[in-house]
């Protein structure tokens, strides 16, 4: 059992279709964009500004209107008003689903309540996998940054879903990481097939995927990477610890990474881009 977002569990339960699910994402993403797409829609930004707010947003675990503030581009009056008119527009998927007729109101309160029993079992078990783990703080901090960078950076949502043996991770055929040295040794990787890494590639190079080779999109893996471990260092470690990085590996498979099971944890991840594993170390 693994933690689902509601649109995977009601199309493995043959409630919605592929295609189905895929117009309601479209559906949800278009009534919540990010702060800086309404503040560009808005003209309270250009492009350009927006953009540079996000490159910070990449290097400084900080909300956008924060960064925005700061950096003199949006007054404090605006930042509220853009955050009341994302919350107004925001739209729950299950909400869209009712709007597009894919279901009704009985059929959806059923299902959300076989999805919440679901979602509570399968939580309970990543949480207590992870628990009793030597490695427990850096991947529950881990697992957080995710979180909030993905939407930042690759417009998607992602979560923590089950915890992985090494026996199951021959089937994420492509790996990075990045590995720090020093006082507190420890790494961070993503493991994904084709199809998410691609994705995944194109969303933070803001590409189209005709753009975008396989080669291309391992690189962009790394670089992914590379900004998560960056994150990990700031908000994870002591400010004193003094380490060396080292730049992304791109050839070391997720199981060799996730042999040792005492000092590694691999974690199964879904995001709207498709799932990939989230490896910790140390």
């Amino acid at each position: 059992m693994a933690v689902k977002f509601l649109g995977q569990f009601l199309m493995e339960r043959g409630v919605i279709t592929p295609q189905q699910l895929l117009a309601a994402i479209e559906a949800q993403r278009a009534s919540n964009p990010l702060l800086g797409e309404l503040a560009v829609r808005q003209g309270l930004l250009t492009e350009a500004q927006a953009r540079r707010i996000n490159d910070r947003q990449r290097a400084d675990d900080r909300r956008f209107g924060d960064i925005a503030m700061e950096m003199g581009l949006l007054e404090p009056a605006q930042v509220a008003g853009l955050l009341i008119a994302q919350k107004a527009g925001r739209k729950l998927f299950g909400e869209v689903l009712l709007e597009q007729g894919v279901v009704d109101l009985e059929r959806l309160e059923s299902e959300l309540a076989a999805h919440r029993a679901e979602q509570d079992a399968a939580q309970h078990a990543l949480e207590v996998g992870v628990a009793d783990h030597a490695l427990a703080e850096l991947a529950n901090g881990a697992i957080a940054l995710s979180g909030r960078l993905f939407p930042r950076m690759l417009d998607s949502q992602c979560q923590a879903a089950g915890v992985l043996a090494p026996e199951d991770l021959q089937v994420w055929p492509h790996t990075a990481h990045v590995r720090i040295d020093g006082e507190q040794p420890m790494f961070i990787g993503m493991a994904c097939g084709p199809e998410t890494m691609q994705a995944m590639a194109c969303a933070f190079l803001k590409i189209g995927p005709e753009r975008c080779d396989e080669e291309l999109a391992l690189d962009g893996l790394g670089e992914i990477v590379n900004v998560l471990m960056g994150y990990v260092v700031r908000n994870v470690l002591p400010d004193d610890v003094q380490y060396r990085a080292f730049p992304p590996d791109l050839a070391t498979p997720a199981a060799q990474l996730a042999a040792d099971r005492d000092r590694s944890l691999a974690l199964l991840m879904n995001s709207r881009l498709g799932p990939f594993v989230l490896l910790v170390g140390d």
